[in-house]
């Protein structure tokens, strides 16, 4: 595991995790001036965010998720498996927030384009799960994993 160090300034703003055993971590909120003072958190790795998704534990598969986005707010795989364990637990806004989210950082990003299509499918948004399919048919062709399990899913 990775940790996040957060140097604390004048003003600090100090959120307490709902993960067991982990500290809590420090925010510098900008003030001006600074002391030494740090905490750290340790930073879940995907292996172990995966290992709760296929597990089927999405509460803490989030948890894990929203750390690791935290500590790399670029992390296209992270924003993509948060929008899959959101729309598993039915909160279809959040999901597709987050799926959007995983997009505008790769907009080839083939498992966002699938689980996004997918989100389309069970909203009804027929027309948007398709535009999907055929910008996944275009990046990786027509028989790779992505593209089977959408079309599957739009054929019902």
């Amino acid at each position: 595991m990775r940790k996040i160090i957060a140097v604390a300034g004048t003003l600090v703003l100090a959120l307490t995790l709902s993960l067991p055993s982990l500290p809590t971590l420090a925010v510098d909120t900008g003030g001006n001036g600074g002391s030494n003072d740090s905490s750290s958190v340790n930073v879940p790795s995907m292996s172990e965010a995966r290992a709760d998704i296929n597990a089927a534990r999405w509460k803490s598969a989030i948890a894990k998720l929203k750390l690791i986005i935290a500590d790399n707010g670029s992390n296209a795989d992270a924003y993509n498996l948060l929008g899959y364990a959101y729309r598993n637990l039915e909160d279809y806004k959040r999901a597709g927030q987050y799926y959007a989210r995983a997009l505008k950082l790769d907009p080839n990003h083939t498992g966002a384009l699938e689980y996004q299509g997918i989100l389309f499918v069970k909203l009804g948004e027929l027309d948007n799960a398709k535009a999907n399919l055929a910008k996944l048919g275009t990046i990786c062709g027509t028989s790779c994993e992505e593209y089977e399990d959408l079309a599957k899913a739009i054929s019902g």
